[in-house]
């Protein structure tokens, strides 16, 4: 099976959360990281997503540290609308 993974920068304006994530995270930029699996017998190559994740700062007190959390695709496009409609 042919994977891939696929790394992308969000930013978020205001403090927001994820469910999954016990604490509300800071504003500023996440990495994503997003795994994808190619189907197989297509005549056109077609991927699948199979696993998202966010990298936070580690809870308190171990700030210093990173955290790769597993996180739904549907939670993280919640928050980000969330965020975009938030005031200013």
């Amino acid at each position: 099976m042919t994977t891939r993974t696929r790394r992308e920068t969000v930013h978020f304006r205001h403090p927001f959360r994820i469910k999954g994530i016990d604490r509300q995270l800071a504003p500023g930029a996440y990495e994503i990281i997003t795994d994808e699996e190619m189907i197989e017998g297509l005549s056109f190559p077609c991927f699948r997503r199979v696993a998202t994740m966010i990298m936070v700062p580690g809870a308190p007190p171990h700030r210093s540290a990173m955290e790769m959390i597993s996180i739904s695709s549907i939670d993280l496009s919640d928050a980000q609308r969330i965020d975009a409609s938030a005031p200013a």
